[in-house]
């Protein structure tokens, strides 16, 4: 049958008319143009950053050497062009309340080119320009420097932010930019298709995430029980390693190594890739001895034609973990590790921090190293910038950091080599050069004969794990002022330890085994600890043990209070305790310090809060506690002139303040002296020493003691009453009760807490608002202290009176320092001084945004409550310097403490962290403007000292 051909075409031309028609009649939908929410993969940077850890690992150093003339006027335009085109480079990033968002910020009109004369390589300006760190708050719009080596011999550096670029971005970025010099250069337009923006691949990522049940359940599965593998860390970090905290060793292959690998993934029907994967494996199972291993590699979400052309952060981790056990053969390693990736490219689209966020802390070691710390990968030609009317060749720019402790790649170039780069607090430089050759023998000797088996490559295999280094000398090297550390296997004897000091002057043996006691259990905790010279050592670099001190471990100096401090641990705990067993371990508690200290103080008449005794821990120790203060007091008398006899209200004006032996105490009395006013201090006869001071009269009374207070009162023409027992409600509000009675004029000042506000149901506190239920035991006694005191105003011929509630208060005294370590924040303090991992509540977790604390500068809260005393509120007023996250404190305690504790946000809340309020603080706002030192940053700095110093 004839087909009419004329026809057919006619139909077919009538049907792509249509379509066509179809398409054009249909707009494509509005795009979203207000903030988007962070994709998984900048969530990470986004919080590293916060945590103090961005630094020169996320920029992205971009570099190539042009010969020819160049058109700088050109490249300007060419890139500023780019950044209008993609909104990524243009975006910054901030949050609604905790919760991250990105927004793009408009178009420059120009973007600078810097430009620089270079005789040389000019390699120091391109390292110093990508150290340069980003501001994700205000935006990150790539920086462009040129370096002028001669007249037409030029390097261009362009340096990203890795949050808003990958490497398969550099390719496009490179391609658009050379079209837009091209037509720049030669003054004509340059038409390019609309690109895709980042933003709404986060959006549908966002929205997407509900279709990730069953990935997740997937990895969940195939990840259960793994941990990270243990690399030999360094017997202490390298004295620069701040300077340079990474390395690479990169070394040549032999022109038939390459082609040998590919023949054998063809065999294996693998790409070169998984060899280069396999022998990554290899190289670490003999550098650690584990035949249970993960290794992680880089994927991609850029696929399919709406992300073609796509600029942003597309990279996805995928932790690939492979069984070494049997001593297989490299070829059949080879087929292992091929199973094993196309099993986790199955699952690639799951992000990486969600499987982590799924694993929870089983996604990590006992000492929180994180799973995927070791990383492969195979490199090809770098990308260049080559435009129009130049010759190009690619420079490399080392920031010198790395994104993972450990990284082996195969680089497939026309020079090819091997390469490991690896963290120097991860490996010394010894072991991680050794590995870099290593590795280079490995891969040249499986292409020469696959078969091999991985007992019989090169690499100098793992010691027996039963060789790792004992607890307390880990926890000796990771103190800041220890250089070096051993403790040797005690055969039968005491457990000895042994160290090296950075400088002279560091941490006493008592404190480095405090340093221990406070992280481990009591069986791994050395007899003592003996500071050397220098550590002993073989030719070999192993401690040499018949060099080391071997005198008998001298008995500690035996505390006359010793026998009554173990008596007062027993009566309280109900079992008489060896001199250091730890008081936790006994069953103690933060209630069971407070009555303990409270024992000591009244059976000895030293000062003793439950602090001391949460530092101090056991008998041992708090007896020395206690033998220290009773000195520090009998010095103090012996010193002090005799007192002059005073007679009542002999200097008009006197303030009464009580507490002042406290953190606030002290800095109330401060501020009074640098007011030039008379104080009357109330203060313990065991105490009384510790606030004499000129201008300063000591009167001795106690809060349990309501004659003593009434007295006090009594003599004094205006109060500031900060003394609190945090832990006997009853005695607070008897003592009140007591003041307030004898109180019959001038301004009476009470120091409050926002306790009393209770649980509001707003998380906007205004002051004065009305307490909700349920309360605090403390914060229902400050409560009913305020109502004593403020039902009292104007009677009798009582004065006004000022309820002033402070939350957290911070400042450089040793009170407040030691509710830093133990009090609210104590968690998170604690955990990051031992390294602990540290999880946070999630914003959004129990339906609120913000999870965090309020705080005060002790010298602001002075200020704010003495100016009480010339202008009453007649009321209730907060005291808040400021309001800090979470994750903001953690940041600022993991840098201060230089703590390598790993930090998750998770849906769970720890009662010490359920705190979500901000407090409004306005009618003090005058006095509680900040001083220079006052920021957050300064006080916790004022306040952290490194343990043991």
């Amino acid at each position: 049958m004839a087909t009419d051909t004329s026809a057919l075409q006619e139909e077919l031309l009538r049907r792509a008319r249509a379509r066509a028609a179809e398409r054009t009649a249909t707009p494509a939908p509005a795009r979203d143009l207000g903030p988007a929410p962070l994709s998984h993969a900048q969530r990470r940077m986004w919080l590293m950053e916060r945590l103090g850890r961005s630094s020169a690992q996320y920029s992205v150093p971009f570099a190539t050497r042009l010969d020819g003339p160049l058109d700088l006027a050109a490249l300007g335009t060419a890139l500023t062009a780019l950044v209008r085109r993609h909104e990524i480079l243009r975006t910054r990033y901030g949050r609604h309340g905790e919760e991250p968002y990105q927004e793009p910020v408009p178009a420059p009109e120009t973007i600078a080119v810097k430009v620089v004369d270079a005789p040389g390589d000019g390699a120091d300006l391109l390292t110093e320009e990508a150290r340069r760190p980003f501001d994700l708050a205000a935006g990150t719009l790539p920086r462009a420097l040129v370096l002028r080596h001669g007249p037409q011999d030029h390097t261009v550096l362009l340096t990203f932010h890795h949050i808003a670029i990958d490497g398969g971005s550099l390719e496009t970025v490179a391609e658009e930019l050379a079209e837009l010099y091209g037509a720049a250069a030669d003054g004509r337009p340059c038409v390019q298709s609309e690109p895709p923006q980042y933003a709404d691949f986060a959006r549908r990522e966002l929205t997407d995430a509900g279709r990730l049940d069953e990935g997740l359940a997937h990895w969940t599965r195939r990840l259960a029980g793994t941990t990270p593998p243990r690399l030999p860390r360094p017997a202490a970090a390298p004295a620069d390693a701040a300077e340079h905290p990474a390395a690479t060793a990169t070394t040549p292959l032999g022109e038939q190594v390459l082609p040998a690998l590919r023949e054998l993934g063809r065999q294996r029907r693998a790409t070169v890739f998984t060899v280069g994967l396999a022998a990554a494996f290899a190289a670490l199972h003999r550098l650690t001895g584990e035949d249970d291993l993960v290794i992680g590699c880089a994927a991609t979400h850029r696929e399919g034609r709406a992300m073609r052309g796509l600029v942003g952060l597309c990279v996805n981790t995928l932790p690939v973990r492979v069984d070494m056990s049997g001593d297989p053969a490299f070829a059949t390693l080879v087929e292992r590790v091929r199973d094993a990736l196309l099993d986790a490219q199955r699952h690639r689209e799951v992000p990486f921090d969600l499987i982590l966020e799924r694993l929870g802390a089983t996604a990590r070691g006992d000492d929180g190293t994180a799973l995927v710390r070791v990383t492969s990968d195979v490199l090809g030609e770098p990308t260049a910038l080559r435009l129009p009317g130049l010759r190009a060749r690619p420079v490399e720019v080392g920031v010198g950091e790395a994104k993972f402790d450990l990284t082996f790649a195969l680089m497939d170039t026309k020079a090819p080599a091997s390469l490991v780069q690896y963290g120097r607090t991860a490996l010394a430089d010894e072991t991680g050069r050794s590995l870099g050759t290593a590795f280079a023998e490995l891969l040249t000797a499986v292409a020469a004969d696959p078969a091999l088996r991985l007992s019989r490559l090169p690499g100098e295999a793992s010691q027996p794990a039963a060789d790792a280094a004992h607890p307390a000398e880990a926890r000796l090297r990771a103190h800041p002022d220890v250089a070096d550390a051993h403790v040797p296997d005690p055969g039968g004897g005491p457990l000895l330890a042994y160290a090296v000091l950075r400088r002279t002057g560091g941490p006493s043996p008592d404190r480095l085994r405090a340093h221990v006691r406070n992280a481990l259990v009591r069986e791994l905790v050395p007899a003592a600890v003996t500071l050397l010279d220098v550590m002993p050592r073989t030719a070999d670099g192993s401690v040499d043990p018949a060099r080391l001190p071997t005198a008998p471990v001298p008995a500690p100096p035996r505390s006359r209070h010793i026998e009554a401090v173990t008596a007062a641990f027993a009566g309280l705990l109900g079992r008489s305790p060896a001199p250091d067993e730890d008081f936790f371990a006994l069953g103690g508690n933060s209630l069971a310090a407070v009555q303990l200290a409270e024992r000591l103080r009244t059976a000895h008449k030293v000062p003793m809060t439950g602090l001391d005794i949460l530092q101090s821990r056991t008998p041992r120790a708090v007896a020395a506690l206690v033998d220290a203060r009773e000195a520090q007091r009998a010095a103090a008398v012996a010193a002090a002139p005799p007192p002059a006899a005073r007679s009542p209200r002999a200097r008009e004006g006197t303030v009464l303040v009580t507490g002042g032996t406290g953190g606030v105490g002290a800095f109330v009395l401060r501020e009074l002296a640098a007011q030039g006013r008379p104080v009357l201090a109330l203060a313990r006869p065991e105490s009384a020493h510790l606030v004499a001071a000129d201008g300063i009269e000591v009167v001795e009374g106690d809060l349990s003691d309501p004659d003593s207070l009434r007295a006090a009162v009594d003599n004094a023409d205006a109060v500031i009453h900060a003394a609190c027992t945090f832990t006997r409600p009853e005695v607070d509000i008897a003592a009140m009760e007591a003041m307030v009675d004898a109180w019959r004029g001038g301004p009476f000042v009470f120091v409050s807490s926002v306790d009393a506000y209770g649980h509001p149901s707003t998380a906007r506190v205004a002051e004065e608002a009305p307490s909700q239920q349920p309360l605090s035991a403390y914060g229902q006694a400050k409560l009913d202290c305020e109502r004593l005191l403020l039902r009292a105003v104007g009677t009798e011929g009582r004065g006004g009176a000022s309820a002033v509630r402070s939350p957290i208060v911070w400042g450089a005294h040793d009170r407040l320092r030691d509710q830093l370590r133990w009090g609210a924040t104590g968690l998170l303090y604690q955990a990051a001084l031992n390294g602990r991992p540290i999880s946070l509540p999630a914003p959004g977790t129990g339906g609120h945004d913000w999870y965090g604390a309020p705080w005060v500068h002790a010298a602001a809260l002075a200020r704010a409550v003495t100016s009480c005393l010339d202008a009453p509120v007649h009321g209730v007023a907060n005291a808040v310097s400021g309001h800090v996250a979470w994750p903001d404190l953690t940041a600022e305690l993991l840098a201060l403490l230089r703590s390598d504790s790993t930090v998750t946000l998770d849906d769970a809340v720890h009662p010490d962290l359920n705190h979500r309020w901000h407090y409004r603080a306005d009618r003090l706002s005058a006095a509680l403007r900040p001083r220079p030192g006052e920021d957050l940053h300064a006080v916790l700095a004022a306040m952290i000292t490194p343990e043991g110093s």
